[in-house]
């Protein structure tokens, strides 16, 4: 089979052929259609990943595909059932192997494509939002990193939840598509301080952070009395350092979320999660915002546009659809 492969940390990932694997205990066979592709993808290919695999491996942590075959003691699956994982690793292949209890089935209402943009972007905010921040109709949330694959779930869930969402982007256009998911005030990152247009807007309740670095900062500094920031990930590259004294000042938290650490301590926070969330999308209330489309032997261009930051929600690799 065909496979997105990493061999080292140093020289780029190869598209090559390698043996299709044999499910192994408690795990399902998926014959993949699609693969999300996220920042962690990246981090994970340069070996800085808190969860990076041993070399070598497949890149693709989100898969949308077929159950194809089945390992001993897999119950709840059938050869042909719709599926989503959440793997981890393997997905940018034709062909991979994954544990079951990873694997949710998909309602025939959810296409390829969607199913594999769904999990990650849509949980993640899902889980910050309501069960670390606790968030409340009325709140003020903002989102930095507004137009990506996690800040555009986290406007559109916010919205759901009854806050008033403040986008951060760079530029016209991730703007425009932050507005379109539901953002009631736009700041652009790039001609517009974010302390200042916060100050103007009131304070924020909750902050939502996928980038860190100077953004942190400047929405730390935006905070109402008793505001919750949430350190999604570090996509500026810099992780920023926060001084307790200024916590205590204004009775801050902050509330760390890693989305796939629930599996190993707490899955029913997951479980219950996608279950409202793919509840909502059958209702027509949540829609993954997908900007690119890509055959599997155009993921390095996928990564790439992570990389740039020229797409705008997420990058969905094609393989089966």
């Amino acid at each position: 089979m065909r496979a997105y492969h990493v061999t080292d940390h140093e020289t780029p990932p190869v598209l090559t052929d390698i043996p299709v694997p044999a499910p192994g205990p408690g795990d399902l066979r998926v014959r993949i259609a699609a693969c999300g592709l996220n920042f962690a993808d990246l981090l994970m290919q340069k070996g800085t990943y808190q969860d990076t695999p041993a070399l070598p491996f497949v890149l693709g942590m989100e898969v949308a595909g077929t159950v194809d075959a089945l390992g001993d003691g897999v119950s709840g699956f059938a050869i042909g059932d719709r599926v989503a994982v959440f793997g981890g690793q393997g997905g940018l292949a034709e062909y991979g192997c994954f544990s079951a209890a990873r694997a949710v089935h998909l309602p025939e209402s959810m296409g390829w494509v969607d199913a594999a943009a769904f999990q990650i972007a849509y949980g993640t905010s899902h889980v910050a939002l309501e069960h670390r921040a606790r968030m409340q109709p009325g709140e003020t949330l903002l989102v930095l990193g507004a137009a990506g694959g996690v800040g555009l779930t986290a406007v559109e869930i916010g919205k759901l939840m009854g806050a008033t969402v403040v986008a951060c982007a760079r530029g016209a256009d991730k703007l425009a598509a932050a507005r379109a998911a539901g953002a009631d005030h736009l700041i652009d990152a790039a001609t517009q301080d974010i302390r200042a247009e916060m100050k103007a807007l009131g304070g924020a309740d909750v902050v939502y952070d996928p980038v860190g670095g100077e953004q942190f900062t400047a929405a730390f500094r935006s905070c109402k009395p008793e505001g919750r920031i949430l350190p999604i990930g570090f996509a500026s590259g810099e992780v920023p350092q926060v001084k307790a004294n200024h916590l205590l000042v204004k009775n801050l938290s902050v509330l760390g979320v890693y989305w796939g650490g629930y599996l190993a301590f707490r899955p029913k926070v997951l479980t219950d999660s996608l279950a409202q969330l793919m509840a909502w999308h059958a209702q027509g209330r949540i829609k993954p915002h997908v900007s690119h489309v890509l055959p599997l032997d155009q993921a390095a261009e996928g990564m790439e546009l992570l990389r740039s930051r020229k797409s705008t929600g997420k990058v969905v690799i094609a393989i089966d659809v």
